[in-house]
């Protein structure tokens, strides 16, 4: 059988669905084999969200063809269903899957290529590797928010929630596999429920089910629209149910900006928001998404959203430069705020971010955290792992601990990483001394 090589590009959905086309190829023999290896099958999961994830998208096409010129390169997720949208093909791509089937890329490959398919299928290989820490768990497709500037409409328009029994078995599998934690992700994640396929439950009542029945520790959401946050959400994290960690996009902090982008809420609103559940979760970590340089975003426009990083005092950011999107009502404005302008835009809220990120984290020096430790990572030979509430924690100790859940006395905070001593599991006392 062939050796086939994946890559992903973009957000957590697509990193779940790049494993599960990854399980289908290797279950039925195929060798799985890293990206930069020559192998005969280059699986592209791509994005659109801005024009340079396209350009990677396009990169990661090229370096398959320059490591393998014979080999067969599919292209599937959003940069390829947007080609597809548009009546486009891709320079390079042997075959184009649409977004809504990806997880029926190994079909169309055979419907492509079936020289390529084997008489008889193997038996399915143990694919996972047992004692893992943190799984993606997909339980939602699609968006149909409309922001004026996104192609995730068009790329995955069709609103669809899994059954909770499927969710509740795969998050299960999960655990007895020794994941301890699941991530989960969807694309509208808060629009979870029985109006789109979950078979009777809603979000808050899938949440409350996994934390209970699935064997997982954790239970920890990838992004959240600030009005899915709901009062019974936030409960959750103050009892534990889910993490104290909160990744809320904010894509803008000026009032016309959001009314422009069609955001649907005020700064003020994100301000409550965040300040309300600091005040019921005072451990909670809040990251973000932010936008810059949007066609109607003036200086003043920015002032504002920089004072709100600084009000609001996030973890991290992710922050990324806005870029015209092909049918998007935003597309019609242009691009009028230059490429100098974004760049020192984004230099200036990473700065706030990593500032507050800062000031975040040594809060933490002298408490007691629970880490997940992923492993020995970096040349110090120190285990490193995230707390709860998702702070990066470093200590000494046995290889034997990677994919264990410890309790760390955080003694120092240093480039970028908490440091500390493993401890016994503290008092409660303890817990909230600082």
């Amino acid at each position: 059988m062939p050796n086939a090589a994946f890559t992903t590009l973009g957000c957590k959905v697509n990193q779940y669905e790049t494993q599960k086309i990854l399980d289908s190829f290797e279950q039925d023999g195929f060798t799985v084999v890293p990206f930069d290896s020559a192998a005969d099958v280059y699986v592209i999961n791509s994005c659109s969200v801005t024009s340079e994830a396209e350009r990677k998208s396009r990169y990661m096409i090229r370096k398959a063809s320059r490591a393998n010129p014979d080999a067969k390169i599919v292209v599937t997720g959003c940069a390829g269903q947007m080609a597809l949208n548009q009546g486009e093909g891709i320079d390079g791509a042997s075959l184009v899957v649409p977004n809504p089937e990806k997880l029926e890329t190994l079909r169309h490959f055979y419907d492509r290529f079936p020289e390529l398919k084997p008489a008889e299928l193997p038996l399915a290989p143990m694919n996972q590797v047992q004692g893992r820490t943190r799984a993606t768990l997909k339980i939602q497709d699609g968006c149909n928010v409309m922001c004026s500037y996104c192609s995730i409409p068009f790329t995955r328009p069709k609103m669809t929630s899994r059954p909770w029994r499927e969710v509740l078995a795969e998050a299960q599998k999960l655990a007895a596999m020794g994941y301890h934690e699941a991530i989960l992700t969807g694309v509208l994640i808060g629009a979870y429920g029985p109006d789109t396929g979950s078979d009777g439950l809603g979000f808050e009542e899938l949440v409350t089910l996994l934390a209970q029945e699935s064997g997982l520790a954790r239970i920890r959401i990838s992004s959240i629209e600030m009005h899915q946050v709901t009062p019974a959400i936030i409960q959750m994290a103050t009892e534990g149910t889910l993490v104290p960690h909160f990744h809320i996009p904010l894509q803008s902090g000026d009032d016309t900006v959001l009314r422009d982008m069609n955001r649907r809420y005020l700064r003020q609103d994100y301000i409550d928001l965040c300040a309300r559940i600091r005040a019921e979760i005072p451990d909670v970590s809040i990251t973000t998404d932010c936008l810059v340089g949007f066609p109607t975003e003036t200086e003043e426009c920015f002032a504002n959203t920089a004072a709100l990083f600084e009000e609001v005092g996030f973890h991290s950011a992710h922050i990324f430069s806005f870029s015209p999107r092909w049918g998007t009502p935003a597309d019609r404005w242009g691009d009028p705020v230059t490429s100098e302008v974004k760049s020192q835009r984004r230099t200036m809220l990473s700065g706030i971010a990593n500032r507050t990120g800062r000031a975040h984290n040594a809060r933490f020096v002298g408490r007691t955290l629970r880490v997940l430790f992923e492993g020995k990572v970096g040349k110090d030979g120190l285990l490193q792992g995230l707390s709860d509430n998702y702070l990066s924690v470093k200590s000494a100790g046995p290889a034997t601990m990677a994919r264990t859940l410890q309790w760390v006395r955080l003694d120092e905070y240093s480039d970028g990483h908490l440091l500390g001593e493993i401890v016994e599991r503290p008092s409660r006392l303890s817990l909230t001394a600082t």
